[in-house]
């Protein structure tokens, strides 16, 4: 499995869906509907979200894959 980061490509608004769809081998569309679906549900989904784009650090930028 991959490390927790949001990635600087594929990303929507914070990444937070993609980061969690790499993290957990499925897609960012499956990922970000799962999402929209909880939302239907009581419960603090996007301070969650709100959360997770503040906490999870980027990729780097930097890296290049020699």
């Amino acid at each position: 499995m991959s490390t927790l980061a949001r990635p600087t490509h594929g990303r929507m608004i914070g990444g937070v869906c993609a980061a969690l769809a790499r993290r957990f081998g499925t897609s960012a569309t499956t990922m970000r509907v799962i999402f929209l679906l909880s939302c239907l549900l009581p419960g603090p989904q996007f301070l969650l979200y709100i959360a997770l784009w503040i906490l999870l650090p980027a990729e780097d930028r930097t890296s290049t894959a020699w």
